[in-house]
């Protein structure tokens, strides 16, 4: 029988050379595709290498304030109608609101956007310890290229048709993850982190069905699996922030000296903005807010969260549904 990943190899390239973009560069090259890594830094113009690589798969891993920028780089470029486009980037742009895949969507209208997101430390993926992702979009063939694209022995990857919860899974995880490292930062002990990453995950899945995605994508591996890696791992530079914020060092002080970017800062403000307009309760984000706006220290925000009104855990929850909709590993 023929090797679905031999007749699936690809010219990928990579735009993005921080160490998530190298992870996601080296599981491509294992699989055999041709792989070119590019940054802003590159001596060779982005045009050049697309046209000379002739890009069956773009994929994004760039820090979200520039994703915008590179995306209306792209634009120029010449590109097969049949170019896929992957974006691995967390986050919310400012004013607009917007997702990395929906810039990415509305500069090419005409092509399948995938967006890939999982419990993912780099650092683990490149010393090539195991680990799963998801990989989703409206397009099935779009997903199942990609994912023959990245799978290993090393690195499972699973599809799933719901790219609004797979991407919002690991964009709001983050800012729990910060309000998880105030935790550890505190001391506070097992119980009341695990009360807060629970009470998270129903703020995230609150968001989410606001904004448009399937609740039960939250419980998967873009959604709950994302969030316990973040909140429990010192590799996460959100978790950092938190930490380090509770040990009583400044936000600048602490973002000067990150080894990349921190997306849970910028998202929070953004989630600060959409919550107001969509009239969403979000307690933890709003304490994580008022913590990094100065407003609050570490010990305040957790204990405003402790004070709020008794109420039933679920209102209106779609328990049993979720529960219905689980599939086998």
């Amino acid at each position: 029988m023929t090797n679905p990943k031999i007749q699936n190899l690809k010219s990928v390239v990579i735009l993005g050379g921080g160490a998530w973009g190298k992870a996601l560069a080296k599981l491509a090259a294992i699989n055999g595709n041709q792989v070119h890594l590019w940054s802003r830094s590159d001596c060779q113009p982005l045009e050049k290498v697309l046209e000379h690589k002739n890009a069956q798969v773009i994929l994004s891993a760039i820090s979200m304030k520039g994703v915008r920028d590179v995306a209306s780089m792209v634009e120029s470029c010449p590109l097969s109608p049949e170019t896929i486009f992957v974006t691995a980037t967390k986050g919310l742009e400012p004013h607009t609101t917007y997702t990395p895949s929906q810039i990415w969507q509305a500069a090419f209208p005409d092509h399948p956007v995938v967006v890939l997101s999982g419990p993912n430390l780099s650092q683990e993926i490149a010393q090539e310890l195991p680990a799963a992702t998801v990989v989703a979009s409206k397009n099935t063939n779009a997903t199942q290229t990609v994912q023959l694209v990245f799978s290993s022995s090393r690195f499972r990857v699973y599809t799933n048709p719901d790219p609004v919860g797979v991407e919002l899974g690991g964009t709001l995880k983050n800012v729990i993850a910060i309000a998880a490292g105030v935790c550890d930062g505190l001391h506070l002990g097992t119980n009341a982190k695990a009360a807060l990453v629970t009470r998270g995950l129903t703020e995230m899945v609150r968001i989410g069905q606001t904004l448009g995605a399937k609740p039960e994508t939250f419980y998967g591996l873009s959604g709950l699996g994302d969030l316990l890696a973040t909140c429990n791992s010192p590799l996460s530079r959100n978790y950092q922030v938190g930490y380090q914020l509770a040990n009583g060092k400044t936000l600048e002080g602490i973002m000067a000296n990150l080894p990349g970017t921190a997306e849970g800062v910028n998202t929070c403000r953004v989630l600060m903005e959409i919550a107001q307009q969509q009239g969403i309760t979000i307690p933890i984000t709003e304490q994580v807010y008022q913590l990094l706006e100065g407003e609050v220290t570490p010990r305040l925000a957790l204990d405003q969260l402790m004070l709020r009104d008794i109420k039933p855990e679920f209102d209106n929850f779609p328990t049993e549904q979720i529960w219905q909709t689980g599939e086998k590993c």
